[in-house]
């Protein structure tokens, strides 16, 4: 069993049911899934850095990545109804607890100047969007290997009904949000 599942269950269950004043444990929020998502729009005119893009994230994920296509044709950009611009990988159980793992733990301390994740970047319904800007800051990825740098957003998808829910319960797995 994954050490923070462990954690969940153990510690962040009870102290979330107390505060809440939960009567039953199916109200405790609970995290749902984890969406890691990387945008190529430069992808439209070279296909390779799509490829590449995918790759990175399924090193750093430990699953196939899903390319994503655009809903609607914008001239401006370029851009046709159904290109590919972008990948995601949707983890859930097992697999999203060792992500969030090893992104508490280790990706997020090796980022320069680290002060702690934003705690503004709640939705309104409990879900946690973060944003990294490179995926050079994970252990996986060999910078030699990198054909180009990219950003990405981790989406925290979480059962809680509000903001203040889902940060306690982000903060009990250990979430290094700002003071």
């Amino acid at each position: 069993m994954n050490r923070l599942k462990e954690k969940y269950n153990k510690e962040v269950v009870p102290s979330l049911k107390e505060k809440y004043n939960y009567k039953n444990i199916m109200e405790v929020p609970k995290l749902n899934k984890i969406v890691v998502n990387i945008g190529c729009g430069d992808a439209t005119s070279n296909s390779k850095l799509l490829e590449a893009a995918m790759k990175d994230l399924e090193i750093i994920t430990g699953q196939k990545a899903v390319a994503t296509k655009a809903k609607k044709s914008i001239a401006g950009f370029k851009l046709r109804e159904g290109q590919a611009i972008g990948c995601k990988v949707t983890l859930r159980g097992e697999k999203m607890y060792n992500f969030l793992d090893k992104l508490i733990s280790i990706t997020l301390p090796r980022v320069r100047d680290f002060r702690g994740i934003s705690n503004k970047a709640f939705d309104g319904r409990g879900n946690y969007t973060l944003g990294l800007t490179e995926q050079l800051i994970f252990s996986e990825i060999e910078y030699d290997n990198v054909v180009k740098v990219r950003g990405m957003d981790v989406v925290f998808v979480t059962t809680a009904k509000t903001n203040e829910e889902a940060y306690d319960l982000l903060k009990g797995f250990g979430m290094p949000f700002k003071k």
